[in-house]
């Protein structure tokens, strides 16, 4: 691992904190792959339940580092044919979409608590997570019109399953920034907080909550409704079906329904 990027597990709940604050958490290619190796290794511990994500300093983050933009430039003159310089521009595209994509592989709830600044590849990463929450004073924006590309790592497929179609293409076409206060109302935000101490009070109890679960549930809900987002309904109750009849007859069942019997708090193997 890296030391831009570190990780805290306490119990069933793993703290995952970008730790470049003097470059305001600015996504160079040390911890963009941090991040995806950081997920699946998490998605494989079965003591975790629930992932936050979270940043130290005054900035979430200020998305992708510039010098890396530089460093793939650079290395793409290394090609003297043009298909194969494509080639090789499209598959960093790829893999730089891959990191983000392992948060919704990691079979984990990935709980995205925002301050300061959260541009371009910042909103790449958290429409990427389950759950997002943020201080009332975060400042989020689409930056990537300005230097004159278009959103390439998750903003313009994720977003638009979160919030309204104008809204996005107002965000996007303009880059114009936007509070959490807007980001709650538009749908973007679970919910915000006044500053960033009530902020992750506030998401280590949604956090504590959701780790109080059946994991093999939960699991399989974050499945069925990332499938479901991406299927048709019929095609999604097909999937559901199928994942049900896999797991429905399981312990943690068993112990669900004695614990309601019983008055009691079910507790769930990892």
């Amino acid at each position: 691992m890296t030391e831009s990027l570190k990780i805290e597990i306490e119990g069933p709940i793993a703290q995952v904190i970008l730790n470049r604050p003097e470059k305001a958490n600015a996504l160079d290619r040390e911890l963009w792959q941090a991040l995806g190796k950081c997920f699946r290794d998490l998605d494989q511990n079965k003591s975790v339940r629930v992932c936050i994500l979270s940043a130290e300093g005054k900035h979430f983050t200020a998305g992708i580092d510039l010098n890396l933009l530089q460093e793939i430039g650079i290395k793409s003159e290394e090609y003297d044919c043009e298909g194969r310089k494509r080639d090789f521009l499209r598959r960093k595209i790829l893999e730089l979409q891959s990191s983000f994509s392992e948060f919704e592989r990691c079979r984990k709830p990935v709980i995205a608590a925002v301050h300061g600044s959260c541009i371009g590849g910042g909103v790449d990463l958290i429409t990427a997570c389950d759950l997002r929450y943020a201080t009332e004073d975060a400042r989020f924006q689409i930056k990537e019109i300005d230097l004159g590309l278009v959103a390439d790592v998750g903003t313009l497929q994720r977003l638009p399953t979160l919030v309204p179609q104008g809204i996005v293409r107002e965000l996007a076409f303009t880059g114009r920034s936007f509070d959490g206060k807007e980001a709650l109302s538009m749908g973007l935000l679970n919910n915000c907080y006044e500053n960033k101490e009530s902020l992750m009070q506030g998401v280590l109890e949604v956090a504590r909550s959701i780790a109080a679960k059946s994991p093999l549930a939960i699991s399989g809900i974050k499945e069925t409704l990332l499938y479901s987002r991406d299927h048709s309904v019929q095609e999604s109750l097909n999937q559901v079906a199928t994942w049900n009849s896999a797991m429905l007859l399981s312990e943690d069942l068993e112990e669900a329904m004695m614990a309601h019997l019983q008055n009691r708090t079910a507790k769930f193997s990892d």
